[in-house]
């Protein structure tokens, strides 16, 4: 269901996220980067990164290379050609595999990043074990996904633009209304900042905090394999 989704929406995925969150998901994106600490000779991995959006800011940072893994084609073949388009070539490698069995080796990553992935995903927990199987003694988590806003008047605005909104808008510029509004139902059953740091804890990293970001609508974790 979740790859009949993104297939539905890769299209104009990039332009409904600009749309959606006014621009802001950027500065998101480059919060989440900047903890990545894109430097040459640095790899990072980018789980669910269809669109190449962190791929691409890390390079432009300064990051020596970046390995793209989504489940979704239709995404990676968005962000490849985006690629093409801006002349970037071999420093993205693009593959089409699974958060939650990686077709990575064990202890090879150092810098392990996802963005909006991570509610879309069967099993959570396997992910999370995925993540801390693929990384390195050293290496680190991170993870930008929405997350449980803190404020009670934020909160009531965002659940009336989530339900409301957001589905209009997918289907007048997406012609797919459903699978906006399941977007906005995925971001609801996430676990909230707590949970989640217990989860990412319990996956066997350590050293695990979060930022929140506009109030909490969204969430950096982080984490490291000791």
């Amino acid at each position: 269901m979740v790859r009949a989704v993104f297939d539905s929406v890769s299209a104009r995925y990039d332009l409904m996220n600009d749309l959606m969150s006014g621009g802001i998901h950027r500065l998101w994106k480059g919060a989440l980067v900047d903890r990545a600490k894109p430097r040459p000779g640095a790899h990072l991995l980018d789980v669910g990164g269809g669109t190449g959006d962190i791929a691409f800011r890390f390079l432009e940072r300064g990051g020596g290379a970046v390995t793209v893994c989504d489940i979704n084609r239709n995404m990676l073949e968005a962000g490849r050609d985006r690629g093409l388009d801006h002349g970037v070539l071999s420093e993205v490698a693009w593959i089409c595999g699974d958060a939650e069995r990686l077709p990575i080796a064990d202890g090879s990553i150092e810098t392990f990043a996802t963005a909006f992935c991570f509610r879309n995903v069967t099993d959570l927990p396997a992910a999370l074990s995925e993540a801390r199987r693929v990384l390195r003694p050293g290496g680190r988590f991170l993870c930008l996904e929405f997350s449980q806003v803190i404020l009670p008047v934020l909160s009531e605005l965002y659940d009336a633009y989530s339900f409301r909104v957001l589905p209009a808008l997918g289907e007048l510029v997406a012609d797919d209304r459903e699978a906006y509004r399941y977007l906005a139902e995925s971001i609801r059953r996430f676990p909230g900042q707590a949970e989640y740091e217990t989860m990412i804890r319990t996956a066997g990293l350590d050293m695990v905090k979060h930022t929140n970001l506009s109030g909490g609508i969204a969430a950096i974790h982080e984490g490291w394999r000791i």
